[in-house]
């Protein structure tokens, strides 16, 4: 069979089919960084309060779970 392609589609493949979605993700992470960065030095008190009520949200998750696993099995006692 010489016309058998395998499943694939007839025709050329370009080289830009997979490059597309790495380039605009290394773009959109590089972008994120810069941001960061950006915030940090311009404005570090307002930065590092983000970061603190963050961090608070998570451990108040993490606390809530901890809540939930100890409740199913009977032995619910406060998080200190």
């Amino acid at each position: 069979m010489s016309g058998d392609t395998g499943g694939l589609p007839p025709g050329p493949v370009s080289e830009m089919d997979g490059e597309v979605p790495v380039n605009l993700k290394k773009v959109l992470v590089l972008a994120g960084v810069a941001l960061v960065l950006f915030l940090l030095i311009t404005q570090p008190e307002q930065s590092a309060a983000a970061v603190q009520q963050v961090l608070g949200w998570l451990r108040q998750g993490a606390e809530s779970i901890i809540t939930f696993i100890r409740s199913l099995f009977g032995t619910a006692t406060p998080v200190a």
